[in-house]
């Protein structure tokens, strides 16, 4: 095993099901191209009332997550279940390995029955089971001394009521945007999130891009007279946390607590004692916390700009024909769906929803894209 990767989920009430984490387990094996193999295995346990979990919807949502838009994808995926859209997710992902690497080979997403894989995937599942225990086991048992913790491992002049994190998230400078998440008395408040578009930064800056999100964000806190939080988050390093520092300050904000979370060495710095980082055991449970909320600001920034990009991507062909502006693109988009089922559409049932003008533009031009094919 070289690597692997934990993700948990909490709280699934609308289907009252309790789930272990998914764990991403990383396989060297002997092989003439060097590829690394991995195996997904997400431990489970059955529904104790109502609602119902589907493995196999769940596991073609994840590897989506996973490998769409990322620049590696591996050769094989093993998986413990198969899925509806195995195939043309295998299709997806092999053109995307084309793009940036012409002799790559096809990408396999596999159910092993038996065997080495079989025994891989097993052992995925034992690991996850095994980390859920162990997180959970601590995390549960009692928010206020969790609180106690964190107010002392990081000097808090207060018991952290509210905690705010912020991530940023662009592939290449492109569509750069933020998201802020908050952790309110033991739980996610997702009535609280905010997502931002960054507006004020040119190319790739993330500390500029972190400078504006949080100046943008607590501008409006003074301006609506709120009460600030009691610790403030960052998904990043040093170079986040000053970026972060430098908006408070413009805002002539101090003494907020203010703390970052470094990706991988899971080092937390807070402002002020920079040259003291906080290294935390693997096990504990404020550790557990500040990865949490952390996560959950990456998971729904990365979401968030996923968004945006296919939006992007999916109108770009239909704003090519003359007469269909944004409006009309979005108009569409909403209506049908996809560009797929534009495309597909006859006179009817594009007149019900732009001009007979611009459907007959959008017919002529998707007639004149086939017969350039052909």
């Amino acid at each position: 095993m070289l690597d692997r990767r934990e993700f948990f989920w909490e709280d699934l009430p609308e289907l009252e099901v309790i789930t272990a984490p998914g764990t991403l387990t990383h396989s060297a094996e002997e092989s003439s191209t060097e590829q690394t193999e991995h195996a997904h295995q997400m431990g489970e346990e059955a529904p104790r009332s109502g609602g119902s979990f589907h493995p196999g919807e769940f596991l073609s949502a994840l590897l989506k997550q996973l490998y769409i838009g990322q620049p590696y994808v591996p050769r094989n995926i093993y998986v413990p279940v198969g899925f509806e859209d195995r195939e043309t997710l295998e299709e997806v992902l092999t053109e995307q390995v084309a793009e940036t690497n012409e002799r790559a080979s096809r990408v396999h997403i596999l159910v092993p029955q038996r065997g080495d894989k079989r025994s891989l995937l097993d052992l995925a599942g034992n690991n996850a089971k095994q980390s859920y225990d162990q997180r959970f086991r601590v995390m549960k048992p009692n928010t206020k001394a969790i609180q106690e913790a964190l107010q002392d491992a990081l000097g808090l002049p207060e018991l952290p009521q509210r905690i705010e994190c912020f991530d940023i998230s662009h592939i290449q400078g492109a569509e750069t945007v933020a998201s802020m998440v908050v952790w309110e008395d033991g739980q996610m408040k997702k009535s609280d999130y905010r997502k931002f578009i960054i507006r004020r930064v040119n190319g790739v800056d993330d500390f500029a891009s972190m400078r504006e999100v949080v100046m943008r964000r607590y501008k409006r806190i003074q301006d609506e007279k709120k009460k600030m939080p009691s610790l403030v988050l960052i998904d990043g390093g040093l170079g986040q946390l000053h970026a972060a520092a430098e908006a408070l300050e413009s805002l002539e904000i101090i003494n907020q607590p203010l703390a970052a979370i470094a990706k991988r060495e899971e080092i937390i710095y807070v402002c002020g004692q920079e040259d003291e980082p906080i290294a935390l055991d693997h096990h504990s449970p404020v550790l557990h916390l500040v990865q949490l909320v952390r996560d959950e600001a990456h998971r729904f920034a990365v979401t968030f700009h996923r968004k945006r990009r296919q939006m992007r991507d999916r109108s770009t062909e239909l704003r090519e024909i003359p007469g269909v502006g944004e409006n009309t693109t979005r108009r569409l988009l909403e209506h049908f769906g996809s560009v797929q089922a534009v495309k597909q559409a006859d006179s009817a049932a594009l007149s019900a929803v732009v001009t007979r003008s611009q459907a007959e533009a959008i017919i002529g031009y998707f007639r004149k894209q086939e017969t350039q094919v052909q």
